[in-house]
């Protein structure tokens, strides 16, 4: 499995941040049905590890699992031990970045400003996180005016209003939270339903 193709190939990372270690299956489920393929467990999560673990045995061969909000590379070890396929952070951490590049998993690291995208790209990223994008699809046009080379995945404000603006403004993959997956939402049928319906939506928004 060529985990970067994947993430190049399915695009949409939903992240789970905040929820019941229990309701996480369901949501992945419901989630795969609408056609997600990529999911970000946050490590600020209740029982994070434990539920990167289960979720990655779970869906293996369905979903590729990854952790989020990846401060440190003790952290980023922890995490990769237990299964995760990618490592997201907000922030640019060299350590984080270079504990992903030793046991070969995918390095996603946050930046903002030209400066902090390119040496993110310098130090291995393979794709760099530009957080906050809620500063528009724009931003990530003028960003690949003088570094079309460094894939960039916009992250924070994505929505299905904007999605499709920031696939044409030339992102490689998008981070989305709240806007698809809300924590505060209660976890039963009704909305694990219209989940998988947000979903499609979204998968639907980048494959026209």
């Amino acid at each position: 499995m060529n985990i970067i193709s994947d993430i190049l190939k399915f695009k949409i990372v939903a992240i789970i941040r905040g929820v019941k270690p229990d309701h996480v299956w369901q949501i992945a489920e419901a989630l795969y049905a609408g056609g997600i393929r990529l999911i970000e467990i946050t490590i600020n999560s209740p029982k994070a590890l434990f539920v990167i673990e289960e979720i990655s045995a779970q869906m293996e061969g369905r979903m590729l699992v990854g952790a989020g909000t990846v401060l440190d590379g003790d952290t980023a070890r922890a995490a990769i031990a237990v299964g995760a396929k990618f490592i997201i952070s907000p922030t640019l951490d060299p350590e984080t970045i270079k504990m992903t590049k030793r046991y070969g998993v995918i390095s996603i690291p946050g930046a903002f400003t030209p400066s902090e995208i390119l040496h993110a790209h310098t130090m291995g990223a393979d794709i760099v996180k530009v957080f906050p994008a809620r500063i528009g699809a724009d931003y990530i046009r003028d960003i690949r005016g003088p570094l079309p080379h460094i894939p960039l995945m916009p992250t924070g404000g994505v929505s299905l209003e904007n999605i499709r603006d920031f696939r044409q403004a030339g992102a490689v993959a998008f981070g989305v939270g709240s806007s698809l997956v809300n924590a505060a939402h209660a976890v039963n049928d009704q909305n694990l339903s219209q989940l998988t319906q947000t979903a499609r939506l979204f998968v639907d928004a980048i494959s026209v």
